[in-house]
């Protein structure tokens, strides 16, 4: 059997894997995935095959499980016993910050780690978590080449008047500049449009990429044109916990008249914001949806509104609009909320089938619509795995995790 590309998404509290095994001439096969959540607190360890069978569901020692070496390590022990008749060929990571220099997927070495590194100020709550999986890896794995795949690529390439802030090009040197996210999402839907809806393949898309942070993209043959996020994934829409687009002058006012220190003000923004902070109750769309509350209520409309209002700024930014793609959680399993857009769009020439909106389509919209929209589940991981092969090129049985590996 080929030896698997892992693929590791490492966030602040949990270590995200999945492993494919390479096919020719298709798309790796997903052969299982997994996390080790709760890192810090009560870590526990999941895994499950391509077919959603268990695999392993395991708690274990907070005290053992202290940051991401110790994640990592537990989850590589997993990894050696049950990637032990295959190995590992290369491992894949999403990064999240790539800045103005990485507009592609890169091997990583000791000059990458440390330009990465330097990002770090771009996303603070992001990059730091990203690049101890790296890191954790390289200690656990020495002889794995691995590949930082970004979220922001995508979207280099955008007209410079898409990407500036009005601000002093001192400023837009250093890097203060709209980089985009939810990128590898966004490469996904494209590379499968020419398969699920291929007249929409060179057209003009927008793709909404909504989940618990949340964004949408203006799509022209294939390439991103602009994006609802900027500088940091704050932007835009608002999401589960973040605020969205806000007047900067909220931030000055509560810094200087609240009171508030500048880490208030972060953990503010980022944690108790959106649907959580509008509604008192939760950043979950299905109890939302389930509340009878008029806060949860406010908050379904409010985000609605705010995605109509993006889809229109959008659809302004590529001259008219062929089709609507949604994805991500709440895009790929909130029927309720696609049909409220939807109707809301109606202005656009976008006309709703229910029925095929209930059942989930993939295409919702009736025959004729003028605008089509879809719904596209996306698959970030597999992006990853994709360009992982690609530039790795690992030879038959080279860099796996062997017998050296297996006696640490």
């Amino acid at each position: 059997m080929a030896a698997a590309i892992l693929v590791v998404n490492a966030g602040s509290s949990s270590v995200k894997f999945s492993a494919f095994s390479p096919q020719s001439g298709t798309d790796p096969a997903l052969m299982f995935r997994g996390q080790l959540e709760g890192i810090g607190t009560h870590p526990r360890l999941l895994a499950r095959d391509g077919t959603g069978t268990a695999l392993v569901e395991q708690a274990l020692d907070p005290a053992q499980i202290r940051g991401h070496d110790e994640a990592f390590q537990a989850v590589a022990a997993w990894l050696r016993g049950h990637a032990a008749g295959s190995g590992l060929a290369a491992v894949g990571h999403r990064v999240v910050q790539g800045g103005a220099a990485f507009s592609a997927p890169v091997v990583v070495d000791d000059a990458v780690l440390e330009q990465l590194a330097a990002l770090v100020p771009l996303a603070p709550l992001h990059q730091p978590a990203n690049l101890a999986g790296i890191r954790a890896v390289r200690r656990a794995f020495p002889a794995l080449p691995q590949v930082a795949c970004f979220d922001t690529a995508f979207h280099r390439g955008h007209p410079e008047v898409a990407d500036r802030f009005a601000l002093p090009e001192a400023l837009h040197r250093d890097g203060v500049r709209r980089y985009g996210f939810h990128g590898l999402s966004y490469e996904y839907i494209v590379h499968r449009l020419p398969a699920v809806a291929p007249a929409l393949a060179q057209g003009r898309v927008i793709v909404a990429h909504l989940g618990s942070g949340a964004s949408m993209c203006a799509i022209e043959a294939g390439r991103s044109r602009d994006s609802t996020m900027g500088f940091t994934a704050l932007d835009g829409l608002p999401m589960g916990t973040r605020c969205g687009a806000l007047d900067p002058g909220v931030v000055l006012y509560l810094i200087r008249e609240r009171g508030r220190s500048v880490d208030d003000v972060e953990h503010l923004l980022y944690n108790d914001c959106g649907l959580r902070g509008l509604s008192g109750l939760s950043n979950d769309v299905r109890d939302l949806l389930a509340s009878r509350s008029e806060a949860a209520a406010l908050a379904l409309d409010y985000f609605v509104y705010h995605v109509c209002r993006n889809l229109g700024a959008l659809a302004a930014v590529l001259g008219g609009v062929d089709g609507v793609v949604f994805t991500a959680g709440i895009g790929e399993r909130s029927a309720e909320l696609r049909a409220r857009i939807c109707r809301r769009a109606a202005w656009l020439g976008l006309r709703l089938d229910e029925a095929a909106n209930a059942a989930g389509g993939p295409c919702i919209t009736a025959p004729g619509s003028a605008v089509a929209a879809w719904v596209i589940p996306t698959d970030e991981e597999m992006i990853i795995a994709r360009h992982t092969l690609a530039l790795a090129h690992p030879p038959q049985g080279a860099a796996t995790a062997g017998p050296k590996e297996r006696q640490r």
